[in-house]
């Protein structure tokens, strides 16, 4: 008898991590992207799951009209949309454009002064 208590605790316990660690968190990012869909407005930028970069132009009910090019606008589903994009401010821009400047000039003067092939003896 003990033996069967113990093994219904264990498959109780299975479940109950099962939960914690699977169903609990893929609930509460699904509920995070419907809420991060519903408050699309218009003029926003979005990525669309496949990779799409593009802005919001017009809201229907399901529907999102997403303009990719200059005078090209597109119809979509609001569940398409990946991402909110978030605009990158014209300083902090100029500032990441000369850090990764540097660290280009930092990783060419290393190579040209160390042999990064190695070699066995």
């Amino acid at each position: 008898m003990g033996g069967n208590y113990s093994s219904l605790i264990m498959i109780a316990l299975m479940v109950v991590v099962f939960y914690f660690l699977l169903i609990r968190p893929q609930r509460k990012r699904q509920q995070e992207q419907v809420k991060m869909q519903n408050s699309l407005t218009p003029g926003t930028g979005v990525m669309t799951t496949t990779g799409l970069f593009a802005t919001v132009v017009a809201i229907d009910a399901d529907d999102v009209i997403l303009e990719i090019a200059p005078g090209v606008e597109t119809r979509w589903v609001k569940a398409a949309i990946g991402r909110v994009l978030v605009p990158v401010d014209d300083a902090e821009e100029e500032n990441v454009k000369a850090v990764d400047h540097d660290v280009v000039v930092t990783a060419e003067q290393q190579g040209a002064d160390h042999d990064t092939t190695s070699k066995k003896p």
